[in-house]
């Protein structure tokens, strides 16, 4: 189905993978976090997979870029492009412009890093915007009842951090979040390789 109207949308913005939602269709778009860069004009060559078919395999004028590490935004500029980019392959079939935009966060960023995410995502389009933490997303996602007077425990690990909070009355009683996940498991096992076996892999052979 096409849409030619204002929609509400919810971005996943993770350090490995970005997901994006539209309400009423489900998850559109699932794609790695990472853009090619010419290294000469800074201009952004791809994004999401096509760039990630290049990632180990570039050359001295294009360079692979992740623009979030540990969860938040690393490289504004990059992470406001690929944001944008994301969404054109949405908006492409389904979707004009966006009224609100609803953005997970790690539950421990600080208020700067909230900033430059509520930034980004307003460049990139979206008239409101919204963050709300990754644990409380991840409990409503798996269908946790977050109202009832019961403590739940939700650990999301993902590729740059690791999101552990107990959820009741539709709030985080305790959180702690971890700025490491999937990403360090992949250095380990390059090293790993490395060390004991004399072989080089990259992150993507590791993961």
């Amino acid at each position: 189905m096409f849409f030619n109207f204002s929609q509400d949308v919810a971005i996943d913005l993770g350090t490995a993978n970005t997901l994006v939602y539209i309400r009423g269709e489900g998850i559109v778009l699932n794609e790695p976090s990472i853009v090619v860069v010419d290294s000469d004009t800074n201009e952004v060559r791809e994004i999401g997979y096509e760039a990630l078919q290049m990632h180990e395999r570039t050359h001295q004028d294009i360079e692979t870029i992740w623009p979030l590490r540990d969860g938040v935004i690393a490289d504004f500029k990059v992470a406001e492009e690929m944001i944008q980019g994301l969404l054109r392959k949405v908006k492409n079939n389904w979707l004009t412009s966006i009224r609100s935009m609803v953005v997970c966060v790690p539950s421990g960023i600080t208020e700067v890093e909230k900033r430059a995410v509520r930034d980004s995502a307003e460049h990139a389009g979206a008239r409101k915007v919204n963050l709300v933490s990754e644990p409380m997303a991840a409990a409503i996602g798996i269908g946790l009842d977050i109202q009832e007077a019961v403590g739940n425990m939700v650990v999301d690990i993902g590729g740059g951090t690791t999101e552990i909070a107990v959820i009741a009355l539709s709030g985080i009683v305790l959180d702690e979040s971890l700025r490491v996940g999937g990403s360090e498991l992949d250095k380990a096992i390059v090293q790993y390789f490395k060390r004991n076996h004399n072989l080089l892999i990259g992150s993507r052979t590791a993961e």
